[in-house]
């Protein structure tokens, strides 16, 4: 058995874990974590500004197989790796660690004296049923089963530390089949009766609300000037037994005539911030106390006073808050309304751009454009940033995302607040450090809010809004979902705008946003300039949806009532569909399989608002996209392809009616126009009466 305190060559003379790896800017190898500390600090290797607190933690590997996880981690940060494989990235070291320690604690318990290079075939089918008996996730199962398999396949650098064996090559490696790709198409949607309250109130908070908390927060940082020690101290001294009388008696002159309560809490004045509004010293108010308590008791305190902020922001005509506290464990905090607004500012943009969290994490000052036609009336926003999925460069690839008006106002909003905190980051999801009690804040290596943060920041939101309705019994707060709050995550926003895009082309959520251009041809730009992948998300949305249209359809026996020139195909189409068992019920309890079973196996029939096309290339007028048909191009009047369900007639009828209300009105419409409508509504009754003398009742 090899001892704990025999190295390798490669790791003898205690080398920079960091040492083969892109440092960010600013920083050298010599500040970085050596192989004999047990806590390697990873952050001067991650390129993205939210993930720079991340390290390697050792104390918790049993001792005796702690320099053999380190060897491990060693060589997938910087050491020899395998010619056929690439350096694994910082999350997937991560991750093995946190693996290759369950294996490690195992052993110390189980095997208690036996290193990873005595392991034999029979130890790895003890620990699989181990795995088996404790660990019902099927995919944790499968990362910490083969997570072994590093023990071999870095047998360079491990040395006499290396597994004897490749684990791959055994029985214990198919234990249990793979279980399948996970794909991030697996992430909850977010439900349309949570969504639409969640965006409604961001949208307030950005357009509404925002302005009432920037200027909160100048206004604090005004008065925490006058009472702060090396920003005009010696002024104040001065002021301490001269001017400040007059200031003090001008100020309770004010505030009598005004009739408005002063700074204070539970029937007291607060000196502190009365200091702050007069702009002298707290000492020199020691001789008005006296007077402070009577004015407390004639015109009232309040915790709101300490500003004297008037409140611009209007919810259904009336002040959407009394006023900000200066306390910042209070719900109506700056502190905490600046974390709610930057909350409110990330909901926006990820609903109403398509981008990742950590592309919205690389968002900085300037990011937004705004493209104008000619007379100067914008016709498209853009966001600036970094795409790193799918990108070869691991400092990420400038991309550029086509965004919503209310996402580049968003933006705007971030500017705003970052220039109001003093931030001196260019980077808009910097963790804030804005409003009484924040103090400069902990050392943070995290240039950006961490994913992790960010979650707690979202739940915190909808939280906040929750108790926010209920003190106020409206009825548009965010309701539970089977009877428990729903818990937001990061990758929820890009699930539910595929959905949407894909579910509801041409209508609105929340009744403010609207959706009529957000086909899944005009939302390339929603995917930026790298292989996000965004599309891919859609299309898969698109198929489930005519899927589940199709599946209606046969259940309601439409498919025996159609009309057009491509009826009979469609009817001997859906009626195949109808008749295999293997659809039956996989809409919903396998999403997945049937969506396979519906590309392989599927009809070719595309629901349409006025035609239900039967595609066969040699008839058709269009050409077919990944989705199917490109039914923007339809030609549906002469096109051979075409099946008419009773929602297409009916919605052909509309065209005629208000074809018909253009021919009667009066005056009279130019002739050449007149003519062309009457070819059109000859066309359609054509269509579908097979008559055009007859009208549809």
């Amino acid at each position: 058995m090899p001892t704990a305190f025999t190295l390798p060559a490669p790791v003898a003379l205690d080398p920079y874990v960091l040492h083969g790896r892109p440092l960010i800017d600013g920083v050298t190898l010599s500040e970085t974590s050596r192989f004999s500390e047990d806590v390697w600090i990873l952050g001067p290797a991650v390129m993205q500004r939210s993930g720079r607190s991340q390290s390697l933690y050792f104390a918790n590997v049993p001792i005796e197989h702690r320099t053999d996880v380190k060897l491990l981690c060693y060589t997938a940060l910087s050491g020899e790796i395998p010619h056929d494989e690439d350096r694994p990235s910082i999350a997937t070291v991560l991750s093995m660690q946190n693996r290759i320690r369950h294996v490690a604690n195992w052993l110390s318990e189980y095997r208690p004296g036996l290193a990873f290079a005595e392991m034999q075939v029979d130890d790895l089918n003890d620990f699989q049923t181990y795995l088996a008996t404790n660990v019902r996730p099927v995919w944790q199962r499968y990362a910490l089963r083969t997570v072994v398999a590093v023990l071999w396949r870095y047998r360079v650098t491990l040395g006499t530390r290396a597994l004897t064996f490749d684990p791959r090559l055994t029985d214990y490696w198919m234990a249990e089949p793979y279980p399948g790709k996970r794909t991030e198409n697996a992430t909850s949607r977010i439900p349309e009766p949570i969504h639409a309250p969640l965006l409604v109130w961001s949208m307030r908070f950005v357009d509404e609300f925002a302005g009432d908390i920037l200027n909160g927060i100048e206004l604090w940082r005004v008065r925490r000037s006058k009472g702060k020690v090396g920003d005009g101290a010696s002024e104040r001294r001065g002021l301490r037994w001269g001017q400040a009388q007059t200031l003090i008696h001008d100020y309770m002159a004010r505030v009598r005539a005004a009739g408005r309560p002063i700074p204070g809490s539970d029937g007291r004045p607060n000196i502190a911030a009365i200091g702050r509004a007069v702009g002298c010293d707290r000492l020199a108010l020691e001789p008005f106390k006296a007077e402070l308590a009577e004015l407390a008791e004639a015109l009232g305190v309040s915790e709101y006073a300490d500003l004297e902020q008037p409140i611009v922001g209007r919810i259904d005509g009336e002040p959407w808050i009394e006023g900000f506290r200066t306390n910042p464990r209070e719900a109506d905090s700056l502190s905490t309304m600046s974390q709610l607004l930057q909350t409110a500012c990330y909901i926006v943009i990820a609903f109403l751009s398509g981008m990742r969290d950590n592309e919205i994490k690389h968002l900085r000052t300037g990011a937004s454009e705004v493209v104008a036609d000619s007379h100067g009336t914008p016709t498209r926003w853009l966001a600036h940033s970094l795409a790193f999925k799918g990108e070869e460069e691991i400092e990420g690839v400038p991309a550029t995302w086509v965004i919503g008006a209310p996402a580049a106002r968003a933006i705007d909003v971030l500017e705003r607040l970052a220039v109001s905190s003093g931030s001196p980051s260019p980077w808009l999801f910097a963790p804030l450090r804005t409003g009484p009690g924040r103090g400069s804040g902990a050392r943070n290596t995290n240039e950006a809010l961490t994913v992790g943060g960010t979650i707690s920041g979202l739940n915190r939101f909808r939280s906040w809004i929750t108790r926010y309705c209920e003190e106020r019994g409206r009825s548009d707060g965010i309701p539970n979902h089977n009877g428990q709050p729903w818990q937001l995550t990061t990758r929820q926003f890009r699930r539910t705008l595929a959905w949407y895009i894909a579910r509801r082309p041409g209508g609105a959520i929340a009744g403010a946003i609207a959706y009529r251009h957000h086909s899944i041809q005009m939302f390339e730009g929603y995917a930026g300039t790298s292989d996000s992948g965004f599309r891919a998300e859609v299309e898969a949305e698109a198929a489930l949806a005519r899927g589940e249209h199709l599946l209606g359809m046969v259940e309601r026996n439409d498919h025996t009532r159609l009309g057009g020139p491509a009826a009979g195909e469609a009817h001997a189409r859906l009626s195949e569909f109808n008749s295999n068992g293997a659809f039956a019920g996989t809409v919903q309890t396998d999403p997945r399989r049937f969506l396979r079973l519906l590309n392989a196996r599927g009809p070719e029939v595309y629901p349409g608002r006025y035609v239900t096309c039967t595609y066969d290339a040699s008839k058709a007028q269009c050409q077919k996209t990944p989705t199917g048909p490109d039914l923007q191009s339809c030609q549906p009047l002469t096109c051979r392809n075409v099946a008419l369900t009773d929602d297409n007639l009916a919605a052909w009828q509309e065209e005629v009616a208000l074809i018909d209300e253009d021919l009667d009105q009066r005056p009279a419409l130019p002739p050449l126009l007149v003519e062309r409508l009457k070819q059109r509504r000859t066309q359609i009754l054509t269509l579908v009466n097979g008559d055009p003398n007859v009208a549809s009742s």
